[in-house]
């Protein structure tokens, strides 16, 4: 069964700075944690997609209208505390699997080598339509 892991940052966290905040070890050591967690994914036969996103200042909303030219602001808005920094598609055995590889990128290092402990959403993909629909 394949699941996604969502990795959530929160600008109320007070647990740790921003990343625009950290020193360029601490930058370095995060990223060369996740790329260690991918390639035991990898292994593992468990890797299916990883990608980090751009901070939420580059994001846009789009929404269709009417047939006109769509939509588009400057998004997420100002009030949103939450935000996607990345995910993984795991392929996955049972759901607990799931929970403990998300478990272990919750712990990547932070300021001082400190694991964040950041939350994970760990939600099973669908590969079709509910049987009711």
């Amino acid at each position: 069964m394949k699941y996604i892991m969502l990795m959530q940052f929160s600008a109320a966290q007070t647990d740790f700075p921003g990343i625009d905040t950290w020193s360029a070890e601490e930058v370095k050591a995060h990223i060369e944690f996740m790329g260690r967690t991918n390639e035991e994914l990898v292994k593992s036969g468990e890797f299916v997609d990883a990608q980090g996103l751009a901070m939420p200042d580059h994001a846009k909303i789009v929404r269709a209208n009417g047939g006109q030219a769509p939509l588009v602001s400057d998004g997420p808005f100002p009030e949103t505390k939450e935000f996607l920094a990345g995910w993984w598609i795991v392929d996955c055995e049972t759901p607990e699997r799931a929970v403990e590889l998300a478990a272990a990128v919750s712990a990547a290092p932070g300021p001082g080598g400190r694991p964040l402990n950041m939350p994970i959403e760990v939600r099973p993909v669908m590969s079709a339509p509910p049987r009711e629909v």
